[in-house]
């Protein structure tokens, strides 16, 4: 099992994996070219890092899993900016939930986005994506419901290439996001959780996530 200390290391062992392989982000990185997202909370430490080492422009892309009654951290879906939204549909049909509670459900995480985008961009527009290679970040994907969601946001604001990079993944979720290319350090075939693969797993802040994008 591949064991990450924090997310700082994640980041910049992504990073490494990233700068090796200049045909997975379609050439050079440049600051006018790629944008660096990283998805709040947990992504945007390992995405600081991205940043960091390829010297590209970092923002939030703000997305926000919508949870199963009773169960808030099996994703039934996420919801996202520019009203993106992704399902799992199997989840959602073995949790029994009726179209009207999931609708509901996911109003409630819109309000969210909508909150966190003000408390995390006060002021100012997100980074624009439109023709430029969008590196999405975060910090593992499990059931991969906020990954595609994040996708659909890039695409919303017309990403000219999404690479998905992520330290840690489940496997059977990496083929269905919408991405030009992914890179991932660690797939195991055992996958239980993301957290299971860092030394250091404790909760990102707000305040965390504000002072390293500012």
């Amino acid at each position: 099992m591949r064991i990450f200390a924090d997310r700082q290391d994640a980041g910049r062992q992504l990073a490494a994996a990233l700068s090796e392989d200049d045909a997975v982000l379609g050439g050079r990185v440049a600051a006018d070219s790629t944008v660096v997202v990283g998805l709040p909370r947990g992504g945007v430490p390992v995405a600081a890092e991205v940043a960091r080492q390829l010297d590209a422009p970092l923002d939030v892309l703000i997305v926000r899993k919508v949870g199963a009654p009773g169960h808030e951290e099996l994703a039934l879906g996420a919801v996202g900016e520019e009203n993106a939204v992704a399902r799992n549909d199997d989840l959602i049909r073995a949790s029994g939930i009726s179209e009207s509670d999931l609708a509901r459900r996911e109003q409630t995480q819109r309000d969210e986005v909508r909150r966190r985008a003000e408390m995390f961009r006060p002021g100012r527009q997100p980074v624009a994506l439109s023709g430029r290679t969008v590196i999405i970040v975060d910090d593992g994907i499990a059931t991969g419901a906020t990954m595609r969601a994040a996708c659909a946001v890039a695409r919303a604001r017309a990403a000219a290439r999404i690479v998905v990079a992520v330290p840690v993944a489940a496997p059977d979720v990496l083929d269905r996001v919408d991405a030009d290319a992914v890179v991932c350090l660690h797939s195991p075939r055992d996958f239980m959780a993301v957290g299971m693969h860092y030394v250091d797993f404790r909760q990102t802040a707000d305040s965390e996530v504000i002072a390293l994008l500012s």
